[in-house]
């Protein structure tokens, strides 16, 4: 897919298990050509994990990006008025940041960058990563689900055996996510296999 000469937001939450394959998604972006633009939650931006330290993600995030990270609301704030860009995807999105979209909670950078940019009615992507997402999240993703502009990548059962209601998107398919959601639909199936 070419997205040369797209401005695309790369939002990162905290399923920090996640963060390897992130970064991959981050690598495609810019193989296709985007100028891919990294903002992170406070979670994202601030924790060492056992996972790896916080600054390991955000040397990765710069060298592969070219930017610095939006990690502050008071920097994701512009996005949306300054039409800075063609889309956002948002992933790892977690249960939390799921649930404050649904109820329009803006208190995070990814929350202030989705609601900036969704005022220009360009698509916001999302890849679900949360352990309730069959539980607490399934209503925060149907609500979700039926929104203008919000488009999700296909996600699945991630270990339907030891984590039953834990479902996680497929990374790879952010390109073709992002490219369906440019022309203003939705790529099928969502529940993917």
């Amino acid at each position: 897919m070419d997205l040369k000469g797209k401005k695309i937001g790369f939002a990162m939450c905290g399923s920090f298990c996640t963060f390897s394959k992130a970064i991959e998604a981050v690598q495609t972006l810019v193989d296709a050509g985007a100028d891919v633009i990294p903002i992170m939650s406070e979670a994202a931006y601030s924790a060492d994990t056992r996972f790896g330290a916080a600054a390991r993600w955000h040397d990765e995030l710069c060298q592969r990006t070219g930017h610095e990270i939006i990690h502050t609301i008071q920097d994701a704030e512009p996005i949306g008025p300054k039409q800075q860009l063609d889309a956002l995807a948002i992933l790892p999105c977690t249960g939390n940041t799921l649930a404050k979209l649904a109820n329009d909670i803006c208190d995070t950078p990814v929350t202030l960058a989705a609601k900036a940019h969704l005022r220009n009615e360009r698509p916001v992507i999302i890849g679900v990563s949360t352990n309730d997402a069959l539980a607490a999240a399934a209503h925060n993703i149907g609500v979700l689900l039926a929104r203008r502009h919000i488009y999700f990548i296909p996600f699945s059962q991630d270990d339907p055996e030891n984590k039953t209601r834990s479902v996680v998107c497929h990374f790879p398919m952010l390109c073709d996510t992002l490219s369906a959601a440019l022309d203003g639909r939705q790529l099928q199936p969502i529940l993917a296999v």
